[in-house]
């Protein structure tokens, strides 16, 4: 007979592994990391938000004699956006400012993924129809187009 709490344990951790990967959002972006990740700085600023980091996970892993394709994080946000999230669930503050990350995988492809705002509504226990979540959602999808858009 099989062991019914290892089957239980074996769906329960796929489940989890699923809803992790059901609240990225991705998108391909047809130029390198670093030029995908310098197009989305500039569609930042430009829109008022505050850039506070880009990560330049290949030049970390190069430090230490290690390899890694191009990845980089870019971390920004608005505090007109994140505050009244932060003021609905001190946690927000966990998940905001907002991150970007842009890596090459191993076919040469490109990729642009962030959480889907959503989830910070879900995981914080804030409404899931807040102005702010709805706003990040529009923000998010219209700054990574334009990191991706053709010239």
């Amino acid at each position: 007979m099989p062991n019914t709490a290892a089957i239980a344990g074996l769906i329960t951790i796929v489940s989890a592994t699923s809803a992790f990967a059901s609240d990225l959002i991705e998108k391909t972006s047809p130029h390198a990391v670093g030029f995908t990740m310098d197009r989305l700085e500039a569609a930042v600023t430009a829109a008022g938000a505050t850039v506070f980091a880009r990560v330049d996970h290949a030049a970390g892993a190069a430090s230490v004699d290690l390899e890694l394709a191009p990845s980089q994080l870019l971390i920004f946000g608005n505090p007109k956006l994140g505050t009244p999230a932060m003021q609905g669930g001190a946690t927000a503050g966990l998940d905001l400012p907002l991150r970007v990350l842009a890596y090459e995988d191993d076919a040469g492809v490109v990729h642009v993924v962030y959480h889907d705002p959503a989830t910070l509504a879900a995981t914080h226990g804030l409404p899931a129809d807040a102005k702010y979540i709805q706003m990040m959602t529009g923000a998010l999808d219209k700054l990574t187009s334009k990191a991706i858009a053709a010239e």
